[in-house]
């Protein structure tokens, strides 16, 4: 039965999967196209809590929870791999396991790697892309990623100290409201929320483990590019230009594998949501009703 328009509230839901509880949230029909939102770091589906209501009347958005990560399950470090690459399989099983069989993919930060894996190794499920500030190549990269390579070069205690730096209070409301054009609107529980599941026990360290990772991501870029260039898969950027994680050259470098793509430079920081919701929201449904050759259903 098709959800009223005015139905459009967010669920919350848990589901399992490799014997993990995978929470997630979920807005709209399951009749719909859907829409699989893949978070960054340091936060969760809570990034996405405003997308998925402006979108519920015409889409299906369901946007998981990564282990350690918001709601879902915390296991130790010795219980599970924290790996990328685990990250993808959790997912891929997540969708398949509601049953998703085809869907579009926005992807932001931690989402861009984890996402692009999913498209390029199953480019038959997904029908089209949605960037945010999330690389596949390395032209994106900052100045701020330096001691991130160094750490992932060589992994000791001088090379980490720098990089625990990203992991405190202070560094979390730096990336909610740095490069934004009005800082004050940006709401505390943001950064607030995502230092507070930082503080659960020995999740720094896991963290730590996530950051080392991260350096095998870089091998795959190609395969995510040949991806790009041979199946050409519709594709809307829209990018915080003022991100000083990922800049605005990595939204740029989309454009060379995809030269049909849509590319908006956004005068905003990291999380582009908080203050574009409108824009991206706007240019996410005319996006995808044109893009999708099962688009949303008549009323």
């Amino acid at each position: 039965m098709r959800i009223p328009a005015t139905a459009t509230s967010t669920r919350h839901r848990t589901v399992e999967v490799d014997g993990l509880d995978i929470f997630y949230r979920e807005g709209g029909d399951e009749a719909d196209p859907t829409v699989l939102l893949l978070h960054g770091f340091p936060t969760s589906s809570f990034m996405f809590r405003n997308l998925i209501p402006a979108l519920a009347d015409e889409f299906h958005l369901v946007a998981p929870d990564y282990p350690s990560y918001g709601q879902s399950a915390f296991p130790a470090k010795d219980d599970f791999e924290y790996t990328f690459e685990r990250f993808y399989e959790i997912v891929m099983r997540f969708v398949d396991t509601l049953g998703i069989d085809t869907f579009s993919i926005y992807v932001q930060d931690y989402g861009a790697p984890i996402g692009l894996r999913i498209a390029s190794r199953h480019p038959e499920r997904v029908q089209a892309l949605i960037v945010q500030n999330g690389n596949a190549y390395m032209d994106g990269f900052t100045p701020m990623w330096e001691p991130l390579f160094a750490y992932a070069g060589d992994r000791n205690s001088e090379t980490e100290a720098p990089v625990r730096s990203l992991l405190t209070f202070e560094a979390i409301k730096w990336l909610w409201t740095h490069g934004t054009r009005n800082p004050n609107s940006i709401a505390p529980e943001t950064w607030t929320l995502d230092a507070h599941n930082l503080d659960r026990r020995d999740n720094r360290e896991i963290q730590l483990d996530i950051f080392y990772d991260y350096r095998l991501n870089i091998p795959e870029y190609e395969k995510f590019q040949h991806y790009l260039r041979e199946h050409q898969p519709p594709t809307l950027i829209t990018w915080g230009k003022g991100d000083e994680l990922f800049g605005p050259a990595g939204a740029e470098a989309y454009t060379r594998d995809l030269p049909n793509a849509e590319l908006h430079l956004l005068d905003t920081g990291h999380f582009a949501l908080e203050e574009e919701l409108e824009f991206i929201a706007d240019k996410m449904r005319r996006f995808l009703n044109e893009n999708l050759s099962n688009g949303p259903r008549d009323a």
